[in-house]
Parts: C-alpha cells; structure tokens; sequence
C-alpha cells in the first residue's frame, strides 16, 4: 500500500490501484491525503506536458517542509489522469 510520511506522520496512504505512477512519483489521489497536514502554497512551477503545478506545504508537528507536495488541478490532456493528485519529495519519504 503505497504510504507517504514526514515528521512521523503519514501524509497520505491508498491501495496499489488508486495512486498513478508518473515519471516514478506516486500521485495520490486527494481521497488518500490527510488534509490537515497540508497547508496551500503561492508556489506554482510548469511542466512541458502536464501543465501548471500548485503546491502545498507539509506542516507536521510545527515543523513545515515548503512546497514539499504537488498537484495539477488543471493538467494537459496527456496528464489527465493525475488531476488533483498529489506527489512528494524534498524528504517526504514515499513507500511503494
């Protein structure tokens, strides 16, 4: 069951056949997110082929990693698949 975790906390947890796989980041889809410890951004960054990225940033315990989980709430058509999905890095360390 893919699990996300920071801080030790798990940020976001769903079965194999709800995350996507992209460019091997695991886009959770926004059912598997514990909300409470994602705070938005003003962070945006572009990709050729998926579009306008947002961000969040993980605040766990009063501790923030910034703009360390991304989303794509409008991807191109080719990226379709991860709308509104959320993926980790920047030590959010992300089981498979």
């Amino acid at each position: 069951m893919p699990t996300a975790t920071w801080n030790g906390a798990v940020i976001a947890q769903a079965s194999d056949d709800e995350v996507e796989i992209v460019e091997n980041n695991v886009y959770f889809p926004p059912s598997a997110l514990k909300s409470e410890y994602l705070k938005p951004s003003d962070h945006t960054s572009r990709c050729p082929w998926k579009g306008l990225a947002s961000y969040y940033t993980v605040s766990v315990d009063g501790k923030d990693n910034e703009n360390a989980a991304w989303y794509y709430p409008q991807p191109l058509e080719k990226a379709a698949q991860i709308k509104d999905h959320v993926a980790f890095w920047r030590g959010v360390d992300v089981q498979r």
